[in-house]
């Protein structure tokens, strides 16, 4: 138990399930709980506080703690950190209660009736979903908090209780027997419960989480690290008062007389951070000790600045001004790093008794213990919070949500702005992109270009502070599966898949039924849906949407749904087939009838439909596709040889035709081999050749060299064949060149 037991106290009110060798400390812990409250609180409800104590105390008397004290004092315990904090008594209450629907026979009702609909709910809201059946540890961890975040977007008293249980099970880690299990533990504290803790302001207790996290998961660079504060603290005491005296002396001088001024030590975690990030010795670190200025008001901050900037060198790339920029969790402060009195980098921290309160309990100071005070999350500090909601209505998951909330909580932030001056706070590295999905979601969607400071930049352009930004958007929605791989905002990535699953689905559902008709076709068959209705009951599809679905990506055959959907049909059996068969199968796709091809419109690489790499299809060239399972149709060249090791599943050909639009509708890569001289100029003159006709050189690969001549493979964006016809000829025509052609693997 993490209490000290102090004088003798009355525990004729002890219930009896507690039994003698520890009544007097839960007396003790009942006491200490009811006085905290009393010192911010002298109108609560202290009897109702004592009942949710007693009837806990009842609940879980069948539950013992690891270290051998009764459970209830785990939950009063938690109760305890809460009432540190200041706050109401239905949060305090709460938290006494809040393991009690999880772990014992009480239930929701119970609660309400005993007690409060509101405390029935917030209990509710930190229960976690220990009776479903998961896949794995990191399923049951996200399922938890998929259910936690929901809960939290309506009262965000629910993080405040679970910050308190997982920072008294951290106190108490050292029970735990298995040192793999108080690893995990201690891991997803440092993971999750940490950076929430920062999320929300609360440095105090993020600060103590990650030294308790920090001990268990690194302990000899833990001890190491305190051995050495624990030296310091002994030679360098003295030294510290003597700097406090000094900045108080300097301020004093100039009127500043009720400024309070202190020297705080940094956490061990903090400081092997630093050591870690900036890849420092302990000994090389200045700043070890931060002094910190509390002032009246916010003008007196700006003086103290002043002041101290006038007595003291500054580093101004170290000054950082959380004031009139604050941080996302509604941290202010100023920061500042100076040449102190003795010759040493000292850093200095201003702000207000307001600043400091919000500083060391974040969002626990924005409400007092008054009733009609709402714990919402309708604040800018609480974006965040309702961003995390978004991304849990487009997971597709739960480890896909838990990836996500991940990248919302992890990084530092960066300020820019939008070209009305509204500030957006996103995390260090986040991108154009990111910036469009912060500032809405519709705006992500159509993001077409962005400016940064008036200039047009690539969407991947990461953001500085300061920056200012506009998104150039398009009339329609326009992703790209590519932005995936840089923007780093869980929110950014989460609309995006949501898009791209859409987008990917609408697709397999359009090709899926062209499929099935061409196999009604082949069999002399006229189609209609409900003739589908043997394959859904049989493959256990609710429609036959997501009939077509399964047949477009490719997971559902014609192997499989034939004998489902004509169980009058004799098997046909296989023969071999020849390499001139297989030729002549190949090209019978250079002839086939277009009008029963499918018409390709609109298509995104690498989606349902993408473009065969080995042999580049442009439009003008005939085409064939190959279904793949789960990747939808590859569009090869109806000559490329890769197209043999198919011929044998004709199941899996598809006719398809280029559209009359593809000629001018986008962009195709023509890939070119070459063979020129080897001489100063001749890549030049090539490039200057592609560039005349409106080429653009997209990749170059020499493949083999030699004193006279060497083999280009060129990678050219054009819009067709008749594009890549005429840039062959203008490159043949020079000097230099020695042939070209089009380039096909296997060739």
């Amino acid at each position: 138990m993490d209490m000290a037991i102090t004088a003798p106290v009355d525990i004729s009110d002890v219930p009896a399930c507690i039994t003698a060798d520890y009544a007097e400390a839960y007396a003790q812990l009942v006491k200490r709980l009811i006085e905290s409250i009393k010192r911010y609180d002298g109108i609560f409800d202290e009897a109702m506080v004592r009942k949710a104590a007693k009837m806990g105390a009842q609940w879980h008397s069948k539950q013992i703690r690891r270290s051998g004290e009764p459970y209830i004092f785990h939950p009063l315990s938690v109760a305890l950190i809460l009432a540190e904090m200041q706050l109401g008594s239905s949060t305090i209450i709460t938290a006494i209660l809040h393991d009690t629907v999880e772990d014992t026979d009480a239930t929701l009702e119970d609660l309400e009736r005993e007690f409060t609909a509101e405390i029935a709910q917030l209990v509710d809201g930190v229960t976690k979903l220990t009776k479903i059946e998961y896949q794995s540890e990191d399923e049951k961890q996200a399922e938890n908090f998929r259910k936690f975040f929901i809960a939290l977007s309506e009262d965000i008293r629910v993080l405040l209780v679970k910050l308190a249980d997982r920072t008294h099970n951290m106190r108490t880690l050292h029970h735990i027997q298995k040192p793999e299990k108080r690893y995990r533990i201690a891991f997803e504290t440092m993971e999750i419960y940490a950076p929430l803790s920062e999320r929300i302001g609360m440095h105090k207790l993020k600060s103590e989480l990650q030294d308790l996290a920090f001990r268990e998961t690194r302990p000899e660079a833990y001890e190491s690290i305190q051995s050495r504060l624990t030296y310091l603290r002994e030679e360098g005491a003295s030294q510290v008062d003597r700097i406090v005296e000094q900045l108080k002396f300097i301020l004093n001088e100039h009127g500043l007389e009720q400024v309070i001024v202190a020297g705080r030590e940094k956490m061990p975690y903090s400081i092997w951070q630093k050591m870690h990030d900036k890849d420092m010795e302990f000994e090389q670190l200045s700043d070890i000790i931060a002094f910190r200025v509390i002032t009246d008001s916010v003008g007196e901050c700006y003086q103290a600045l002043g002041f101290i900037h006038a007595a003291y060198h500054a580093i101004p790339e170290l000054f950082k001004d959380y004031i009139s920029v604050p941080k996302q969790n509604g941290y202010q402060s100023l920061h500042t790093v100076v040449m102190g009195p003795e010759q040493q980098r000292i850093e200095i921290q201003i702000r207000t008794h307001q600043m400091h309160s919000v500083a060391e309990m974040g969002v626990a100071a924005h409400w007092s213990y008054k009733q009609g005070r709402p714990y919402s999350v309708d604040g800018k500090q609480y974006r965040w919070i309702r961003e995390m909601v978004t991304i849990l209505e487009n997971a597709s998951g739960a480890q896909d949500f838990l990836d996500n909330t991940r990248l919302e909580m992890y990084h530092d932030q960066v300020f820019c702005f939008t070209p009305k001056g509204d500030l957006v706070a996103l995390p260090v590295g986040a991108t154009a992109v990111d910036f469009a999905f912060a500032v809405h979601s519709g705006v992500g969607l159509t993001c077409a270009g962005a400016k940064v400071n008036s200039r047009i930049v690539p969407l991947r352009t990461k953001l500085k502070n300061g920056d200012q930004v506009s998104i150039l958007q398009s009339k329609k929605k326009h992703v790209s599966p590519a932005w995936e791989d840089f923007v780093i905002t869980g929110k950014a990535r989460s609309e995006i898949r949501k898009f791209l699953r859409h987008q990917e689905s609408t697709q397999y559902r359009e090709l899926g039924k062209t499929m099935l008709e061409k196999l009604f076709l082949t069999e002399n068959k006229e189609f209609s849906e409900k003739k589908l209705k043997p394959a859904l009951k049989h493959f256990n599809k609710d429609n036959v949407e997501a009939l077509y679905e399964a047949v477009g990506s490719g997971s559902l055959t014609r192997e499989r749904l034939s004998p489902i959907l004509f169980p009058d049909r004799k098997p046909s059996k296989k023969k071999s087939t020849s390499l001139l068969d297989k030729f002549a199968l190949r090209k019978s796709f250079q002839h086939s009838d277009p009008d029963s091809k499918i018409a390709i419109r609109g298509l995104i690489s690498g989606m349902a439909i993408h473009y065969a790499r080995c042999c580049h299809p442009l439009p003008g060239d005939g085409i064939v596709g190959i279904v793949n399972t789960g990747k939808g149709v590859t569009i090869h060249t109806a000559d490329c040889s890769e197209l043999t090791q198919f011929v044998d599943q004709p199941e899996r050909w598809i006719d398809v035709a280029w559209d009359d639009n593809s000629y001018d509708d986008g962009i195709f890569i023509g890939r070119l081999h070459i063979v020129a001289q080897h001489q100063r100029g001749t890549l030049g003159e090539i490039a200057n050749a592609i560039a005349r006709q409106e080429g653009n050189i997209h990749n170059i690969r020499i493949i083999n060299r030699a004193d006279d001549f060497y083999e280009l493979v060129l990678d050219v964006e054009v819009t067709g064949t008749s594009h890549l016809d005429a840039i062959i000829a203008l490159v043949r025509g020079k000097k230099e060149v020695h042939s070209v052609s089009r380039y096909k693997e296997g060739k």
